[in-house]
């Protein structure tokens, strides 16, 4: 009997509505509705347009229900991290959620260290600093006065907010909550000792659930709305990397994965977290995963600086696709420049920072849109190789294999760039692979499949990889020690 499963998908760009049905063994998965997600940006505040993107998560289940008449045995919804949404005590947004990128975010993680040391924060929740981070963001709406966290009574994720409005049940779902930097791994509860010294309301933390947990059906007059039936709703890996890493085709223990998008988030899957002062040096961070797994990893840049470069290039009158700025990057000549992709957080005039950065180092900035793309790919697989052997050192463990899956997966430049760096064996794909494991923790909630382990036997027989060797053509070990010189590994 085939089972289905509708996952909307939210990324830093677009969203999407993906059917999945399981059926004989195997998975398939076919785009119903997609959507843009754009900040909206307010006088001097960046903001995500929650109202519009549940509207649109509204119409994916119309399409699904109305348009397609489909009999769904669950939804899920999984988001970027961080992020999140406060409720009044009348249960309605307590203002419009903030964008990670926004600048009321700059120099607010040296304020909250001058109160709660870097070790204790460290101790609490083993996660990685950085500005972004949830408990950056609530001192920050602290320290301006914002009204909307002195009203608050609530707190939900991004993902938890939409399964609210879905349902009317506010829970906060494991994989999305342990990005918060409030998170304890090892205690498995909030670190509320840090909302205490930061004077921050513990009282807006709620009962946090394991993914794959039924939430409860669709309110009535969404299910009416959208033609379908009291469908479940599960806390699925809310967190996109969640869902992503578990629909990485793996097997065994010797392989990292990266969920390449936006954001690059690179680690290894363990069974506990790791938190020791090594791990604090090298600021990488724990967040926890489907089926009692803790995600070890880094988060870098990304394809962020390519996105951006190519909106910078769009505004100009010069259009490209993705697939246009990969084979640029092939054909253009080697490390004209390297840059250091975390050192550009915030949007704007992306290839002018870039020059800027050059100039900055003594470095010859890259003369067109083919030498840029080149330079980010090539800077972006340099990255991964420090953050390879920082955990391999950490963990006195040899990774033979690294999974490439997401969206960035499709960019073959950048995997043979990836397994030339670390001369390592790449296999890339599935790209779908959020959606998918947004899926596939869906079914093991509901009982359709028994685990990790099935799932991914699942993703194995479902969907193609791509597997590539090491072959390189330019001097990697030449290109990294210059990266090592103008970057920071704990950055």
């Amino acid at each position: 009997m085939s089972k289905r499963y509708l996952a909307f998908d939210l990324g830093a760009e677009s969203g999407r509505a993906m059917l999945g049905t399981l059926e004989g063994g195997g998975l398939s998965m076919e785009e119903l509705y997609r959507f843009p997600n754009i900040p909206v940006r307010i006088l001097s505040s960046l903001h995500w347009d929650a109202l519009r993107l549940f509207h649109e998560i509204c119409q994916g289940l119309a399409v699904a229900g109305r348009d397609r008449r489909q009999a769904l045995d669950g939804i899920g919804i999984d988001t970027w991290g961080v992020d999140f949404g406060l409720l009044g005590a009348d249960g309605s947004l307590s203002g419009n959620p903030r964008h990670y990128r926004d600048s009321r975010n700059n120099g607010v993680l040296e304020k909250v260290l001058s109160i709660v040391p870097r070790e204790e924060i460290f101790a609490q929740t083993g996660i990685q600093f950085m500005q972004i981070n949830s408990l950056i963001q609530l001192y920050a709406m602290k320290a301006a006065g914002d009204p909307a966290l002195e009203s608050a009574r609530t707190l939900l994720m991004m993902p938890d907010l939409f399964n609210y409005w879905l349902t009317g049940v506010a829970r906060n779902e494991l994989t999305i909550a342990s990005t918060s930097q409030f998170y304890n791994p090892r205690e498995k509860r909030w670190a509320v000792e840090l909302f205490e010294k930061l004077e921050l309301p513990a009282s807006i933390l709620g009962q946090i659930v394991q993914p794959g947990t039924s939430l409860g059906p669709l309110l009535p007059s969404v299910a009416a709305t959208a033609g379908l039936s009291a469908v479940p709703v599960y806390a699925t890996g809310g967190h996109d990397t969640a869902s992503a890493v578990a629909a990485a085709p793996a097997e065994g223990r010797d392989w990292l994965y990266i969920s390449s998008g936006t954001w690059s988030l690179m680690g290894a899957e363990l069974d506990e977290p790791v938190i020791n002062n090594r791990l604090l040096e090298m600021n990488l961070t724990n967040e926890m995963g489907a089926g009692g797994k803790v995600r070890l990893l880094k988060n870098i840049a990304g394809l962020w600086l390519l996105q951006e470069c190519r909106r910078a290039w769009a505004l100009e009158g010069a259009e490209f696709t993705y697939d246009d700025l990969a084979r640029q990057a092939a054909a253009a000549k080697p490390f004209v420049a390297i840059l250091d992709p975390d050192a550009f957080l915030e949007p704007g005039d992306m290839p002018g920072r870039i020059a800027e950065y050059c100039k900055s180092t003594r470095q010859r900035p890259p003369a067109s849109s083919a030498e840029i793309s080149r330079m980010i790919l090539e800077s972006l697989a340099l990255r991964y190789r420090q953050v390879l052997e920082m955990i391999e050192s950490l963990l006195e463990r040899r990774f033979a294999v690294i999974h490439i899956v997401g969206g960035g997966s499709q960019n073959q430049v950048l995997n043979q760039f990836v397994a030339d760096a670390t001369g390592r064996l790449v296999v890339a794909g599935p790209a779908e692979a959020t959606a998918i494991g947004n899926v596939l923790i869906q079914a093991i909630g509901s009982g359709a499949l028994s685990g990790l382990d099935e799932a991914r036997a699942v993703v194995r027989r479902s969907f193609p990889t791509r597997v590539i060797e090491p072959a390189p053509k330019a001097d990697w070990n030449g290109a990294y020690k210059k990266f090592c010189r103008q970057s920071s590994p704990a950055q």
